[in-house]
């Protein structure tokens, strides 16, 4: 895989990871919103929190899809699993979320067979 293809992966992994935290920050404010103001749909439709991770989770498909035209999914997918190690640790570190032990060790596993694909891809 050439340095470009790597660095759009890395771009898209990342990109849909921010994006998924965006989300569920924006949700969570939208909850507290709608206690107080009514429907939870209209409080997450104008949540600039929301729109932004829509935003960039778009972003992150489009990114997604012009990876997938030059990496084979064999090798591109398992990269989805450093999306998973960069939320669990953002949502613990940003969104002071609590994650066990086992969390941090099947998140770890997953992860390392991301290692495993890509030093034996040919």
């Amino acid at each position: 895989m050439s340095g470009t293809n790597l660095l759009l992966l890395l771009f898209a992994v990342a990109a849909a990871a921010t994006g998924q935290l965006l989300l569920k920050h924006g949700m969570q404010l939208a909850v507290k919103q709608s206690e107080h103001d009514g429907s939870l749909i209209a409080c997450a439709a104008t949540s600039p929190w929301v729109l932004g991770g829509l935003g960039i989770f778009g972003i992150s498909a489009i990114a997604w899809l012009s990876t997938l035209a030059r990496v084979p999914l064999s090798v591109a997918y398992p990269f989805n699993a450093l999306g998973y190690l960069g939320i669990l640790a953002a949502s613990v570190l940003v969104l002071h979320e609590k994650a066990s032990i086992w969390t941090w060790a099947g998140t770890t596993l997953v992860a390392s067979g991301l290692v495993i694909v890509v030093l034996t891809s040919p």
